[in-house]
């Protein structure tokens, strides 16, 4: 008993530790990162693409090889049947075997197996650009939501300490009504202000919890773990390249370069350019060489003296074999090749299409992620140069209604100007932050934070 008792002592420890440890764990963009790549469902739908190319490819290459196939049946029979050997029509029930190997191969068919080969090898390489694509976008959209979550903590913070602000002068006001410094109304009114502040405070507050179930979906976590976001020292430190060094033209130049989508795009048109001459090689003759090897057994097969053959026998006397070539030569089939070959030289120029479809958004998406940055960079710089006046105005407007010379409802209007001040600017940092990352990803597909 005792025993026990000290096991479940133990056991408790454990478990307290263990879910202390869980409850310190954070999450650094890194390892958010990480997990989303091993676990994201659109990565491993990808995988899956990818697979299926590769098998594509596989299967074509095996074609190659010359096709091999054995096949044997069996049968029975009753009534008047000619008698193998003597041919004499007589009552029987007959028991039948035959046994075949067979071969057939492709000698020479204007190259189509190997633009096929081609093709398919072309087509498996784009999807792996496709699916290095799909890491480097998942790998955007975690930064972005993680990006998000900080600053709806910063957005918390700065509502907390309105909250305490407005505690603090809710506090100072009523010790003035209770000596009749000041009217019961400025209570009142200020009251009211304290429960606008944390109505303001619980949505922030949920909108870190929204986030935070967000970047959990893009990870595949379980939404009931949980989730605490490693926060920087100092979100103002992050390491961010010059404005002037983003130039839309250069981003784009680069990201011609490095983005997999555009990699993908020129292999997915000389996959379609290598299957267009596959399917003009169907058009000409082919060359095949086919062979077999044939065996049969029957119960009534008897000799000249109506002696039936032994099995061992009968297969060798029965076996035969076969080597031969074929020539194919396409005449008339209702065009169905010629359409083949038609849809196939279409689907150059489709590929084509969507290759300059792709790099004008992609164009279109940096020019507008430029203007974007430096808009949120002058957004910055107004925010912060307006936190500094209205942070000015709200000291002498605290002084002025400590002394009684500012009615609340001044007060508070100048309060909260503050702290919409402070809140914009904590918006346009991020944004800016966001914006620039985004330049950064274009240009070299990589994100950090």
């Amino acid at each position: 008993m005792r025993i026990s008792r000290i096991a479940g002592v133990i056991l408790v420890l454990l478990f307290a530790n263990i879910s202390s440890a869980v409850a310190q764990d954070t999450w650094s963009l890194q390892r958010c990162v990480d997990y989303a790549l091993q676990n994201n469902l659109t990565v491993k739908q990808q995988v899956v693409q990818k697979r299926l190319a590769d098998l594509t490819l596989q299967q074509s290459q095996l074609q190659r090889i010359p096709n091999f196939r054995a096949s044997t049946d069996a049968g029975y029979s009753d009534g008047r049947l000619a008698a193998l050997g003597n041919n004499q029509y007589v009552n029987q029930s007959v028991f039948t075997a035959n046994g075949s190997l067979n071969m057939d191969g492709n000698l020479f068919s204007w190259f189509y197996l190997q633009k096929t080969i081609a093709a398919n090898r072309l087509d498996a390489h784009a999807n792996s650009f496709l699916l290095e694509k799909a890491r480097n976008d998942l790998a955007f959209n975690v930064a972005t939501a993680f990006l998000q979550i900080l600053l709806n903590i910063q957005t918390v913070n700065v509502n907390e300490e309105n909250v305490r602000l407005t505690n603090s002068n809710l506090d100072n006001t009523k010790k003035l009504v209770i000596a009749g410094s000041v009217p019961e109304s400025n209570q009142a009114d200020l009251e009211a202000q304290l429960a606008q502040d944390s109505t303001n405070l619980v949505t922030a507050q949920n909108n870190v919890i929204i986030s935070i179930l967000q970047i959990k979906a893009y990870l595949n976590l379980g939404f009931e773990i949980p989730f605490k976001p490693e926060v920087p020292d100092n979100i103002s430190s992050l390491p961010l390249a010059p404005l002037q060094e983003m130039a839309p033209e250069m981003v784009y130049s680069a990201a011609l370069t490095n983005y997999p989508l555009v990699k993908s795009d020129q292999l997915k048109i000389q996959s379609a350019t290598k299957a267009y001459q596959a399917a003009k090689a169907q058009l000409y003759p082919s060359l095949g060489i086919g062979g077999n090897l044939n065996t049969n057994y029957a119960n009534n097969y008897y000799d000249q003296t109506n002696k039936l053959i032994p099995f061992r026998q009968q297969i060798d006397n029965t076996f035969r074999k076969y080597i031969g070539v074929n020539l194919s030569i396409p005449i008339f089939n209702g065009w169905q090749q010629r359409t083949t070959v038609a849809k196939a030289k279409m689907n150059v120029y489709s590929q084509e299409l969507t290759r300059d479809i792709d790099n004008q958004k992609l164009k279109q998406d940096i020019y507008t992620a430029h203007a974007n940055a430096v808009a949120a960079l002058q957004k910055y710089n107004a925010s912060s140069t307006g936190v500094m006046a209205a942070q000015k105005a709200y000291d002498f407007a605290t002084k002025r209604f400590n002394l009684g010379l500012m009615n609340t409802i001044d007060y508070i209007t100048t309060q909260s100007k503050l702290f919409r001040a402070q809140v914009d600017k904590v918006s346009a940092q991020y944004d800016y932050i966001f914006k620039m990352k985004l330049l950064e990803f274009y240009r070299d597909q990589k994100i950090s934070l």
